[in-house]
């Protein structure tokens, strides 16, 4: 009978001891649950800020990338206008050249056609003393100068013979060559005129005047070729100091130039 007490207590206290056992194993894994769920929960928080960081990245790269999408259609406007503003640099250019290769063509015809006809008039005036008539060449124009004592007396503005030879093979020359314009400069030397002419003003004009009418009149020269004007002494080649010098500058000039009809509208154009 005090075996079977003994056993019956020990039964006893063994079956006391597990529940105490199992609520401590119970009480342990609930712990390392929640220690568990924290660090869950710490991790799930943690993605959740990773997550917002790379959504605000992804933002970030967006916006740059549109930036820069608009800074490449930007350059890729101005690239298109450097281009346009290249090619047309480039045709006015070429469309300069063109011009400039036309007036230097006309140019060329111009001072061709003054040489030959310098050397007409050389041809047709040979005659005459290098004293009384010069031709020269000068800015695509040739100038037949003709001194006072081969056109006219002293201090007057009727062509004497002599005079009127010489006009007449020049405008022999001017009327083989239609398209030559004619203008005349009466000259003279700085002494006062007295008598008929009120000054020298009046002298250089009227004798300058009377060329175009033995040309014109005599000659059948074009009027609407020739024109006159007088400059009294105040366009001198030489001094007036001296009786030489004075001599040279009582002159009548007859400056023949071809037309530029061509050459005036290319640059007007």
């Amino acid at each position: 009978m005090k075996k079977l007490t003994v056993v019956i207590a020990a039964l006893a206290l063994l079956a006391s001891c597990v529940p105490t056992k199992k609520l401590k194993e119970s009480e342990a894994d609930a712990a390392a649950l929640r220690d568990d769920s924290t660090r869950l929960a710490n991790n799930d928080k943690s993605l959740e800020n990773n997550i917002d960081q790379l959504k605000s990245s992804i933002a970030n790269l967006k916006d740059q990338n549109a930036k820069l999408n608009n800074q490449n259609s930007a350059l890729d406007q101005q690239t298109a206008n450097q281009q346009s503003q290249l090619n047309q640099s480039q045709m006015t250019l070429q469309q300069q050249q063109q011009r400039l290769a036309q007036l230097q063509n006309l140019l060329a015809q111009q001072r061709a056609k003054s040489e030959e006809l310098k050397n007409k008039m050389t041809e047709a005036l040979n005659g005459f003393s290098s004293s009384d008539l010069t031709i020269t060449q000068k800015n695509g124009k040739v100038y037949v100068s003709l001194s006072e004592n081969l056109l006219f007396p002293s201090g007057s503005a009727v062509v004497n013979p002599n005079g009127i030879t010489a006009l007449s093979k020049l405008a022999a020359v001017l009327n083989l060559n239609p398209d030559i314009a004619v203008n005349i400069e009466g000259h003279t030397d700085s002494i006062p005129i007295r008598g008929r002419y009120q000054d020298n003003w009046d002298l250089s004009t009227a004798r300058a005047n009377a060329i175009v009418r033995v040309l014109v009149n005599n000659y059948m020269v074009d009027p609407v070729r020739v024109e006159a004007s007088g400059h009294s002494h105040f366009d001198p080649i030489d001094t007036n100091a001296t009786s030489d010098g004075r001599a040279k500058n009582r002159r009548t000039e007859i400056i023949l130039s071809p037309k530029l009809d061509e050459l005036y509208k290319l640059i007007e154009s």
